[in-house]
């Protein structure tokens, strides 16, 4: 199994925790129980780590006029809203929300110009509520496909994601199912959509990353 980069300072830390509980442990109460019950524990939380961090090989499915997922995940909204950020208009709203046992990349959903890359702080609310787009950590990118079609993604961190990590650069293209970044321990993604895109994907419906196509662009 491969592991993300963005894990590394994360595994660094259970890994030397997990050494110094059990040096502990033994070294105060020496073997028995307490020694072994400690071991799961440490064995146990290095496992959680690794599986939030890692990196599957996948075949992505590339279609210049598909938008895919840009994460692993739930569907959770889709409606109309208004966008107000950079997009200034109403678009079709898909937002995927990552548990923290879903893969936690990120993915460019359309291949493109980037616009618009900002960072925004905010609060840490849980991610399924509306209006954690809005309040929340987040992370904004606007992409222009080579049609013209301008559509932005939106990186929401939740209750639990402290950290949004973003590679797009403003003026830069990047193509479909690159990496654009990644967020730590629960969050969700955003799309927000041209009115009249045809939608794939329902409510509920679970997705992954780069594989299952959201919408059709015009």
């Amino acid at each position: 199994m491969t592991l993300h980069k963005e894990g590394k300072a994360s595994i660094a830390l259970v890994v030397t925790f997990g050494i110094i509980l059990n040096l502990a442990v033994y070294h105060f109460i020496g073997t028995g129980l307490t020694f072994t019950i400690s071991m799961i524990v440490a064995s146990a939380l290095l496992l959680i780590i690794l599986n939030f961090f890692r990196f599957p090989k996948i075949h992505p499915v590339l279609n210049d006029l598909a938008i895919i997922a840009p994460a692993d995940g739930k569907v959770v909204v889709i409606e109309e809203v208004e966008e107000n950020e950079y997009l200034k208009t109403k678009c079709i709203q898909v937002s995927v929300f990552m548990s923290p046992l879903n893969v936690h990349i990120n993915w460019l959903p359309i291949s493109g110009l980037l616009k618009y890359v900002r960072h925004h702080n905010g609060d840490f609310m849980a991610a399924y509520l509306p209006k954690s787009a809005t309040e929340n950590e987040r992370t904004s990118v606007a992409i222009e496909h080579s049609s013209g079609v301008n559509i932005l993604v939106r990186q929401v961190a939740g209750a639990l994601a402290r950290r949004i990590c973003c590679y797009a650069k403003e003026n830069t293209n990047m193509n479909q199912g690159e990496q654009l970044g990644f967020i730590k321990f629960g969050s969700r993604v955003d799309l927000y959509l041209p009115l009249g895109t045809k939608i794939d994907v329902q409510l509920n419906q679970k997705v992954k990353g780069r594989q299952t196509i959201i919408g059709w662009l015009k």
